[in-house]
């Protein structure tokens, strides 16, 4: 356990990022390895890959849910010094975990093929997305062990095992990918198919060495199957703060399948196009969310311990970091598009609607670091409604014009870019709106009832 109740906050917030990006980057490369060895298939496979790929937004949702309430409780736990509180939050995590995994697996395996159905014309697509799936599944069902054991971690102001185990993880997926994609060295080509073969024997290694270095290492909070009894009252607090954080991805899922369901009329390529540009993008993130999600920990711990300044001063330096980082990536997304796309794909037309991507919707880059700074402190605080309604109003307003906009006869795929734009800018601003309220009502209430009881 790590306190982050005292010393620099600034320090704080670098010293866990880094390896944080560092995992998240390396969680990245599951999707980047697998775009680069893919693209080398055709347009098709890219965008069946895409498809498939975007499911995995319906994921983040799930394991949001786990991931924001364990790390809040147990952050709030560990600064209020009550260590079997933390305890049973992790074993409840564990075993919920558990059951949503094994959900998972049979509503994927039964409901894939209607998904890609849905939000794609061509045939040829469907079934690379279908291949793809079948294998990746067990991936995504595995993600919920990772995520409730890491987030324990996190809570607990500890961040270097998960990054280690990550990349090692990934080791094993670049050494597959190409034997399983492409045959090397055994001349069985599984195609898109060993994409996900590999990325789900690699997420095995990991959820086994994570494990493993739980059972052996931590201490301040460990498995108990004896605590794994449904506890209302903890279930309750850990879906209250983790349902909307998973509502936030929910809708980030709905809305990039509504793009690709707008964009399917304009063809593969466009797809494929789309994809490859949000991978990127998200891969560009990762330095400026590695700090967001760093906050949490660190002002959920200070709030738990009444440090109420602290908590302040975390958001403040937070936005500052991560606004700056987006501002740079800004600037490279502007001069240097197509060299960042050029590894992945050598279908000109694939990188020209992807560069033009990048161009127009890296003007949202500083306002979505502001979201990602405003969301991390709700999770501090215990309530992040308020990061659901920002998302929501976003999803809301960029839905209703770009169907509108769909069926106009100059509908273009920029008008779809510029209006993410416009509406990533406005849910910046509700964000930081919504965020000064909950600061003003939580932090000023508390400051004022210490003060009234040191008076007594």
């Amino acid at each position: 356990m790590k306190d982050l109740t005292q010393g620099s906050i600034p320090k704080h917030l670098v010293s866990m990022a880094m390896p944080m990006m560092i995992g998240m980057f390396v969680q990245t490369l599951y999707f980047l390895v697998d775009l680069y060895f893919v693209g080398k298939l055709g347009a098709s496979a890219l965008a069946g890959l895409s498809l498939a790929g975007n499911a995995m937004f319906l994921i983040f949702a799930l394991t949001q849910i786990i991931n924001v309430g364990t790390a809040t409780l147990i952050s709030h736990a560990v600064g209020a010094k009550e260590q079997d509180s933390a305890n049973n939050t992790f074993n409840q995590s564990m075993m919920l975990s558990s059951v949503i995994g094994v959900v998972v697996c049979v509503i994927g395996y039964l409901g894939a093929e209607s998904y890609l159905n849905t939000i794609s014309q061509d045939p040829e697509t469907v079934v690379m997305g279908l291949a793809y799936l079948h294998w990746f599944i067990p991936c995504m069902a595995l993600q919920f062990l990772m995520v409730s054991i890491s987030a324990a971690l996190r809570g607990t102001g500890i961040v270097k095992p998960t990054m280690i185990i990550q990349m090692l993880s990934i080791l094993v997926n670049i050494i597959l990918s190409p034997i399983l994609i492409a045959g090397w060295g055994t001349g069985i080509e599984m195609g898109i198919a060993g994409a996900g073969l590999a990325s789900s024997i690699s997420v095995v290694v990991a959820v086994f060495l994570l494990a493993y270095y739980f059972k052996t290492t931590e201490k301040y909070v460990s498995v108990n199957f004896s605590l794994w009894r449904f506890d209302k009252q903890c279930i309750k607090k850990l879906l209250g703060i983790g349902l909307p954080a998973g509502g936030e991805f929910f809708l980030m899922f709905a809305y990039m399948a509504t793009i690709y369901w707008l964009i399917q009329q304009f063809g593969a390529n466009a797809q494929a196009a789309f994809g490859l540009g949000s991978r990127v993008m998200q891969s560009l993130f990762l330095p400026a969310m590695a700090i967001a999600f760093a906050a949490p920990a660190i002002a959920g711990q200070n709030f738990g311990a009444k440090n109420y300044n602290r908590v302040k001063e975390t958001f403040t330096w937070s936005a500052i970091l991560t606004c700056s980082l987006m501002a740079i990536l800004t600037l490279v997304c502007l001069w240097q598009a197509e060299f960042l796309l050029q590894g992945f794909t050598s279908d000109k037309q694939v990188i020209l609607i992807s560069a033009a991507f990048l161009q127009i919707i890296c003007w949202n880059f500083i306002p979505s670091g502001l979201i990602f700074t405003c969301s991390g402190m709700f999770q501090s605080l215990g309530n992040t409604w308020p990061a659901l309604i920002s998302t929501a109003t976003r999803f809301i307003s960029f839905i209703l014009p770009a169907l509108w906009l769909s069926k106009q006869s100059n509908f273009q795929i920029e008008h779809i870019w510029y209006l993410s734009v416009a509406t990533v800018c406005l849910q910046a601003a509700i964000s930081f709106y919504l965020l000064r309220g909950e600061f003003k009502k939580r932090l000023s209430n508390e400051l004022a009832k210490s003060a009234q009881s040191k008076a007594f």
